[in-house]
């Protein structure tokens, strides 16, 4: 379905263990980082998201590889009863607790979880809506982490995934090739204590299925209504889906 992309080339830990390592290397610097990185327009991007998911009303939400929660934070102005941010680094998990204790009023709404989400501890169809942020590219196995996800989603419920793409159009995809190969890498060692944690986050993005090619996986492991919307000029796509 997609190159298996590891962070550490000679390490002989798992992929999910080697990406959990990772974030917990890399959970301080974090949010600040991504808000450079993308100079700003991931937080653009997630509120399409709240736009999608608050739409269809959802008592229930799952925010997978939620990180320090920053999605699981907005999905609070939905009128959502219960979400759940889910990751498997501890050290991403304890930023997020952090940043939902500063805000009183979220701290029964929002409950953080660590678990792995291709065998999550959830019964069937538990979630009116999930969300995915800059996560299923770093799943061990894409049709695993996918087809859990659909199991545990409402009949009629709505998944949504925002991750990055290649642009397509000239002059973009050029530049895009160039600043992932050439400047994030040397922003990610400048700001991280992880020298090769922001070299994978590039690779793992170039190599991932995106657009048509991933809304056909989505379809084979059984979910409907597949839309891809791409984000500006194309270094990011939301995409939509639902269940039977």
């Amino acid at each position: 379905m997609s190159k298996n992309i590891t962070p550490y080339k000679d390490s002989t830990l798992s992929k999910k263990e080697q990406v959990a390592t990772m974030f917990d290397t890399i959970s301080g610097n974090y949010d600040n980082l991504n808000r450079v990185i993308s100079f700003g327009i991931d937080v653009k991007w997630r509120k399409k998201v709240l736009q999608i998911v608050s739409k269809t009303n959802p008592k229930t939400i799952l925010d997978i590889a939620t990180g320090t929660g920053d999605l699981a934070i907005l999905m609070a102005q939905t009128s959502a009863e219960k979400i759940i941010g889910l990751d498997i680094s501890a050290g991403m998990l304890e930023v997020g607790k952090k940043k939902i204790q500063q805000k009183k009023d979220l701290a029964t709404t929002i409950e953080m979880v660590l678990a792995d989400s291709e065998n999550m501890p959830f019964e069937d169809n538990h979630f009116d809506a999930i969300t995915v942020a800059f996560g299923v590219r770093n799943f061990e196995n894409l049709g695993k982490g996918l087809a859990e996800i659909l199991r545990v989603l409402k009949p009629n419920g709505v998944f949504v995934i925002l991750e990055t793409s290649v642009p397509e159009k000239t002059p973009f995809k050029q530049g895009y090739t160039f600043y992932s190969e050439n400047i994030l890498p040397i922003i990610g060692k400048l700001f991280s204590k992880d020298n090769v944690a922001y070299s994978y986050l590039s690779e793992s993005a170039a190599a991932f299925p995106y657009g048509e090619a991933l809304n056909n996986i989505l379809k084979k492991i059984g979910f409907i209504d597949v839309v891809a919307m791409p984000q500006t000029f194309g270094v990011a796509t939301i995409y939509s889906a639902s269940k039977k």
